[in-house]
């Protein structure tokens, strides 16, 4: 003998098409001129914040990579281990959209390790901004500064990281 009656199939898909049918009915419409405006309004105001925080980051970053070169130049010895750090910034102020220099050169200080633990402090300073930086940014900015803030807390830990022998180089 077959079923009668309601089976449990039968009531699931009978509620889904009764909610489906509701959900349509509070709709207001949503495709009218004013709803476009509104909407390409709301996409120009996120497309600014998102233009102004990649020129503050690509500052940030610009920043950080001329303490690696007046670091440099202040320590050539130190050239071996920071240049593919410095290169990595720099290739990070590319991805921000920044360019040439950004301010004076900092102040280096006199000795290699000072000037190792400074890089590092603002390592971990601009690393720190772009965690903060994530909760505004769009998707795609996002992930760019999590891989960059994840690549200065590896260049924080490098930077302070002890060297065999003492060496400073």
């Amino acid at each position: 003998m077959g079923r009668t009656g309601t089976t449990r199939r039968r009531a699931l898909v009978v509620t889904a098409a009764a909610t489906a049918g509701s959900l349509a009915g509070c709709s207001d419409g949503g495709s009218g001129p004013d709803t476009r405006a509104r909407a390409e309004r709301a996409a120009e105001r996120r497309a600014e914040a998102d233009a102004t925080l990649r020129k503050r980051l690509a500052a940030a970053s610009g920043a950080l990579r001329d303490q690696y070169d007046a670091t440099v130049t202040r320590h050539p010895q130190l050239a071996g281990r920071l240049t593919a750090l410095r290169g990595s910034v720099s290739e990070h102020v590319t991805a921000f959209g920044g360019t040439g220099r950004t301010a004076p050169p900092p102040t280096v200080p006199d000795d290699p390790a000072g000037a190792l633990r400074a890089l590092a402090t603002a390592e971990r300073h601009i690393a720190d901004a772009h965690t903060a930086a994530l909760v505004d940014a769009e998707p795609e900015l996002a992930r760019l500064l999590a891989s960059v803030a994840a690549a200065g807390a590896a260049h924080t830990y490098l930077l302070t990281a002890p060297v065999p022998n003492g060496v400073v180089t």
